[in-house]
């Protein structure tokens, strides 16, 4: 049986994950000082994940009277 290509392993580097385990979720605490030593692990507050938003590059726009979009 073949694996469907959104679940190969390659693709799935691409994606960002929207759910961190638990030891990720105490490093981001850790880090902005929310979770210290001792405390419970389980019952962890919320971490929001972040997703990195590239901007698309402008198309450059031709020269001349159609640099405008009109139609002759």
């Amino acid at each position: 049986m073949t694996i469907d290509k959104s679940l190969k392993v390659r693709a799935a580097l691409i994606r960002t994950r929207s759910v961190l385990t638990r030891a990720e979720r105490i490093e981001k605490l850790q880090s902005s000082d929310r979770w210290t030593e001792g405390d419970s692990p389980v019952g962890l507050a919320k971490v929001r994940v972040y997703k990195l938003q590239m901007k698309k590059k402008k198309k450059e726009a031709p020269e001349g009277d159609d640099a405008k979009g009109k139609k002759k």
